[in-house]
């Protein structure tokens, strides 16, 4: 997919999250897309994506859209330390 306005962009990098979860069990896989959106992405980014998710239909994953639409039902597969960005050090290794 081009990327030719602002929305397909989020859409393009909504879906390579999901690519990267799709792996996991889809429970999982919808808390880790959804964990990755709010610890990540600004507020606009979110309100934009939410608001064209709709528009984009199928261009959008399936999992993004429930990762959007539902409350997550499991944890994220990704370790706490990791998906928080206000957490960053908290899980690193001390290893030398």
């Amino acid at each position: 997919m081009s990327a030719t306005n602002p929305n397909d962009k989020l859409v393009r990098m909504a879906n390579q999250i999901a690519l990267f979860f799709r792996s996991y069990p889809e429970p999982e896989a919808v808390a880790g897309i959804h964990n990755h959106i709010v610890a990540f992405w600004t507020p606009k980014m979110r309100r934009d994506l939410e608001g064209y998710a709709d528009e984009a239909g199928e261009r959008l994953d399936a999992l993004v859209h429930k990762a959007l639409h539902e409350q997550p039902a499991a944890e994220s597969p990704v370790r706490p330390a990791t998906r928080n960005p206000q957490l960053a050090g908290e899980g690193a290794s001390d290893a030398g």
